[in-house]
């Protein structure tokens, strides 16, 4: 068996120029250690092998000073020509009961791998440890199979938690300050998480390789700032069947409602021209403070104002999606609650493919929208018809069960709305029968129906379900008081009295009245 090995912070290094530059690769790795790198492997796919080992015993001298392995890429010639700690292999590479039998039972050995069958082998094989990946898109790696994400991340630890319960495990690509909290934060599976990140440029090319490990190792460390414990649904018990819970659920979300009007929080809106002034409105009616502001810049101010973001993808353009993409990481890194909207996310490859480049570039709270919407970003190709889902062929428990596991995959909450709207953490799953069918005859309801949540996460990162729970009966059945009033005649009287009704909710609850509850019909949906 290899000695205990600490996997936290995983440097793979790159002596590539586009990367390393015109300095010594040995120097930037002393350097990396010293900011607390706990493992390293040398790899350089170009050098011939004479280079290979004097570099490889020069960085050797270094990793044992600081009692850190060194492992070698591919190459077990040169591994044993050093003498180092071990290993990786690839796919490609010798098989690993051969290394083994090469290097013997001390050697550490990893293997990387894209998918369950080669995770499972490899774990049966006898490897120390896994290297999970491609995460994402990376210059550095461009022979990748595929990328992954922290959703195939999450299916393999979730497939080798018990014959690979020994195994360790790194995911590696496109891995950095920004991205390194939320990946082992999505990766995480109950039965099994990460035991550490591999880094490649994010160390090698920084200017300070030291100061960049140190802040590297920090973040694995410690849990993402958009995290709370109590928020989190792992360790939330998903028994809502009686119905005294229930009823106590749907009182918090009261509860949710009350608390928005003592703070005002703030609504950030990056959304199309189209809804601009009517979210703004319904933002105000609900009692929070929207601001619409489309330009990335401003997010990291915005988001330390303690409110929170919609993304409303209801106009995809290069730029916008480099705009919100800004405003995702602001957020993510403030701690801020983020809401996506991916509207039409099925109608076009372009909207298909710029949920993708969103999904990967940051952490949502909650993504809320129809079956075609939520399919869409599930990873299911449907094509919708415009911004509309379109005739539905799947029965109540599919979509119910499509929503539960769309949440459990990304730690989050999602919403499908339609007739019957479904919400769920991926602990709980509810149905909200509450709304009109006006709500369907006029613009952006939708689209507002994402400010009303956003509004609601702002004062409840404690229970993000609850809030969105409060967002849904708040709306929904607002809409239902205001199509009954005398004075609506359709959907061109109904919006103003929308508003009304959105606002007199909001005092109701700010009076501690919370009558307008009663109307409320949501139901436990048990999977």
């Amino acid at each position: 068996m290899a000695r205990a090995v600490d996997y936290s912070l995983y440097l793979v290094t790159d002596s590539t120029p586009a990367i390393l530059g015109d300095r010594d690769l040995v120097q930037v790795v002393e350097a990396a250690l010293e900011g607390g790198v706990t493992i390293v492997q040398y790899r350089d796919k170009l050098s011939d092998t004479a280079v290979l080992v004097s570099t490889a015993k020069r960085l050797h001298a270094v990793t044992k000073k600081h009692n850190v392995p060194l492992l070698i890429n591919d190459r077990i010639d040169v591994a044993l020509a050093v003498g180092c700690e071990g290993v990786h292999i690839g796919q490609d590479d010798l098989d690993l009961p051969s290394a083994r039998r090469l290097l013997g039972k001390d050697a550490i050995i990893g293997v990387t791998v894209s998918s369950i069958d080669e995770a499972q082998t490899a774990c049966k094989d006898g490897a120390d440890y896994l290297g999970i990946g491609t995460l994402f898109a990376t210059a550095t790696k461009t022979n990748t199979k595929d990328v992954i994400g922290t959703a195939g991340t999450r299916q393999i630890l979730e497939a080798i938690s018990t014959a690979g319960k020994n195994v360790r495990t790194v995911c590696i690509g496109g891995i950095n300050a920004s991205t390194v909290q939320r990946v082992i934060f999505q990766s995480f599976h109950p039965s099994k998480s990460l035991d550490g990140v591999a880094i490649v440029s994010a160390i090698i090319a920084a200017q300070d390789p030291a100061q960049a490990s140190k802040d590297l190792l920090k973040l694995v460390k410690t849990p993402p700032p958009f995290f709370t414990e109590a928020g989190s649904a792992d360790s939330r018990s998903s028994d809502i069947k009686d119905a005294e819970k229930l009823s106590k659920l749907v009182k918090a979300a009261a509860e949710v409602v009350q608390r928005v009007g003592e703070k005002t929080p703030l609504s950030h809106n990056m959304t199309n021209l189209v809804v601009q002034n009517f979210a703004a409105n319904v933002a105000l009616a609900v009692g929070g403070s929207p601001i619409m502001a489309n330009y990335g810049e401003e997010a990291a101010d915005l988001a330390k104002l303690g409110g929170s973001l919609v993304i409303n993808m209801g106009t995809v353009t290069p730029d916008g999606l480099t705009n919100y993409t800004k405003a995702l990481k602001a957020y993510n890194l403030a701690g801020g609650s983020v809401v996506f909207d991916p509207v039409g996310g099925g109608a076009t490859s372009v909207r298909r493919n710029a949920i993708k480049t969103l999904m990967a570039a940051g952490y949502f709270d909650v993504i809320k929208g129809n079956e075609g919407e939520i399919s869409t970003v599930s990873g299911t190709m449907v094509q919708q018809r415009g911004v509309d889902s379109g005739p539905s062929t799947s029965t109540f428990t599919e979509k119910a069960t499509l929503v539960r596991d769309l949440a459990l995959r990304e730690r989050n909450v999602v919403v499908m709305t339609g007739a019957t709207d479904i919400i769920s953490d991926g602990s709980r799953t509810l149905a909200v029968k509450n709304g009109h069918e006006l709500l369907g005859r006029i613009t952006g309801s939708g689209c507002v129906l994402g400010t009303t949540i956003s509004i609601m996460l702002a004062v409840s990162k404690e229970d993000k379900l609850v809030a969105t729970l409060a967002a849904l009966l708040h709306y929904e059945i607002a809409a239902e008081i205001a199509a009954a009033r005398s004075d609506v005649r359709g959907p061109g009287t109904f919006v103003p009295a929308l508003i009304d009704e959105l606002y007199n909710i909001h005092k109701a609850a700010e009076a501690n009245d919370s009558s307008w509850l009663e109307r409320a019909k949501v139901e436990a949906v048990i999977l």
